[in-house]
């Protein structure tokens, strides 16, 4: 195989990879926005949370349990606290503010979900289609940040 050659397989093997890369740190970014941005949700409506209280807490939530869920792998790869806190917030503090722009606006966007009761199908509803476009929409940036070094890519150092 000529050096041309070469490259080009390895660029085109680089792209399937960041894509899957990608997919997988957005994956493991979102299940801590999740947690987070659900909780904050049930938390303000179950409480009749003013709706802008309640996405203040969905979105501070769903920090803490994105960068408390990046934590946990680089404290049990044996980090002191003060390095993985370091970690998480390279690592994900970008990948969680697009998550939770694009959640929230898709929330407070759908007509009525914001006022939706937690056994309404619209407050659920409003919820899972929030995460996947956020999920959906976050892909390619953490695709663009890992291919740089940057983002989740700080965190397969210590995997």
């Amino acid at each position: 195989m000529d050096h041309g050659t070469h490259h080009q397989h390895h660029a085109h093997h680089d792209s399937g990879t960041s894509w899957r890369t990608a997919a997988q740190a957005t994956l493991h970014c979102l299940t801590g926005c999740a947690i987070g941005e659900v909780l904050g949700m049930v938390i303000g409506t179950a409480a009749g949370l003013h709706n802008a209280t309640t996405v203040a807490l969905s979105i501070a939530l769903a920090f803490v349990f994105g960068y408390a869920l990046t934590m946990r792998g680089v404290l049990r790869a044996g980090l002191p606290l003060r390095r993985a806190l370091r970690v998480a917030l390279a690592a994900d503090t970008v990948s969680i503010a697009v998550m939770e722009v694009i959640d929230n606006t898709v929330v407070v966007a759908v007509p009525g979900a914001m006022d939706a009761g937690l056994g309404q199908l619209l407050f659920w509803a409003s919820l899972v289609l929030s995460l996947a476009l956020a999920f959906v929409l976050t892909t390619p940036v953490n695709r663009w940040m890992i291919g740089r070094g940057k983002g989740h890519a700080v965190v397969h150092a210590y995997h």
